[in-house]
């Protein structure tokens, strides 16, 4: 086969992949939160729960796939890559559509706990940073932060029942046999879809002689951010600007803790220099946004436009290095 027809085959079945990523998501939060009303289980934590991991489905699966083959470089860069771009575009753009009037409690808890666990994923690649070359995200930092994960899942659960909140979404409640039909084929779609974008990925990355770190912090990352891109903005356009935030950081959260925790306990990730310096970007970036957030409860619209530039200056660096 030429080059030119293998890039042109690995650039479809990558959109395929994609496509399988988004729909099988979208099938497995619908069957699943049908299960979940067929057993009376109240709306707010299926939105806590499955819709949030649901968002999440297409970056666990690329990052568990990418783990499993050995792609490391693709598993952390994919969420360091996917929660830049969450935080600076996605918000970005909402707050652009219009301003983000930020909820107390996600200044005062979930917001600080994202910035939190990024940090602490930096601390666990420290020895890195003071000389050691051979760092990995191991199996017991893995479990530290699965346990974090189910941790946050009980408060935010806790938290919701003890303040009496109820999500908006209207969950389509279907029969038992087609709700089990859906949960199969969106879990079959996530599987088969993360496995045709870290292939093709890695192909294309190797085509064109760049790294695996840049595909996944680029391509990858903005093809797994599509859910959350798309629901935000949705959000924004309603006026729901603080859902946008919340679904933003919500997503940002379960990335860290849940799919690198995944990821690492599986299997160990390597950790190079490059997902060193994005992970400092993201504390940097997770800061600078808080700042906005806390000055005037709000993410304005100017404010919005230097997320998007401090996003584009980030592209530049990471094509040019």
């Amino acid at each position: 086969m030429q080059k030119g027809d293998k890039m042109i085959r690995d650039i479809i079945f990558l959109i395929i992949g994609f496509i399988l990523l988004i729909k099988g998501a979208d099938l497995f939060v619908e069957g699943s939160s049908s299960v979940a009303k067929l057993l009376k289980v109240p709306t707010i934590i299926i939105g806590l729960t499955i819709v949030a991991m649901g968002t999440s489905a297409p970056e666990a699966a690329v990052s568990i796939s990418a783990a499993l083959k050995g792609q490391n470089a693709i598993a952390i860069a994919n969420v360091v890559g996917s929660n830049i771009f969450n935080l600076l575009i996605v918000g970005g753009v909402c707050a652009v559509i219009t301003p983000i009037i930020v909820k107390k409690s996600i200044i005062k808890r979930e917001y600080p706990f994202s910035i939190i666990i990024s940090i602490l994923l930096l601390f666990f690649i420290s020895d890195f940073i003071f000389g050691n070359n051979n760092i990995t995200l191991g199996r017991l930092e893995g479990l530290i932060l699965l346990v974090l994960f189910v941790l946050f899942i009980i408060y935010m659960v806790v938290s919701a029942i003890k303040n009496r909140e109820e999500l908006d979404e209207d969950f389509i409640v279907l029969s038992p046999t087609k709700s089990i039909l859906y949960i199969l084929l969106g879990l079959l779609g996530v599987i088969y879809g993360g496995d045709a974008v870290v292939d093709s990925a890695s192909s294309i990355a190797s085509s064109l002689g760049l790294s695996a770190n840049l595909i996944g912090l680029t391509i990858i990352a903005l093809g797994t951010s599509l859910p959350e891109l798309v629901t935000s903005i949705v959000a924004a356009r309603k006026g729901d600007s603080d859902m946008a935030l919340g679904n933003i950081i919500g997503s940002n959260i379960f990335n860290i803790l849940l799919i690198l925790g995944m990821a690492s306990f599986i299997h160990p990730i390597a950790v190079s220099m490059e997902s060193v310096f994005d992970l400092i970007i993201l504390c940097i970036v997770s800061i600078i946004t808080y700042f906005f957030c806390i000055s005037k409860d709000k993410i304005s619209k100017k404010e919005g436009f230097v997320m998007i530039l401090m996003y584009l200056i980030y592209m530049i660096y990471i094509i040019n290095r």
